[in-house]
């Protein structure tokens, strides 16, 4: 079973919800703040992590940046910009685990990362 903290500053439920519906029975969720979700990952207690805010990536990463090195973690959308499907899933095979988008965009990226990670 997937483990996912979602941390992020804003739309933390609806993000939630989107992961829950894709993943059922094959993942937990559980939402956190936004250091207790980068500590998460850090301290092996959970897999995954996505964050959502305006930018797509300094609220929704900032902490897991902080935490887990910008190696571990991808911006998948900003305002007006999302990355490829094709982008997406790179990031995921290079071994990142925090994904921070804008919840604008939640619809379109969620299921993307879980259909790779889900495998």
């Amino acid at each position: 079973m997937l483990r996912i903290v979602v941390g992020g500053q804003i739309d933390k439920d609806m993000v939630a919800g989107i992961i829950k519906k894709i993943g059922g029975d094959k993942v937990t969720v559980v939402i956190k703040s936004d250091i207790e979700a980068a500590l998460a990952i850090k301290t092996n207690q959970a897999d995954y992590y996505f964050g959502a805010c305006n930018t797509g990536g300094g609220g929704a990463l900032a902490m897991a940046i902080a935490l887990l090195g910008y190696n571990q973690c991808a911006t998948v959308s900003m305002p007006g910009k999302i990355r490829s499907d094709e982008e997406i899933v790179k990031e995921i095979e290079k071994g990142k685990k925090a994904f921070g988008f804008t919840p604008e965009h939640a619809e379109q990226v969620i299921p993307v990362i879980m259909n790779k990670i889900l495998g």
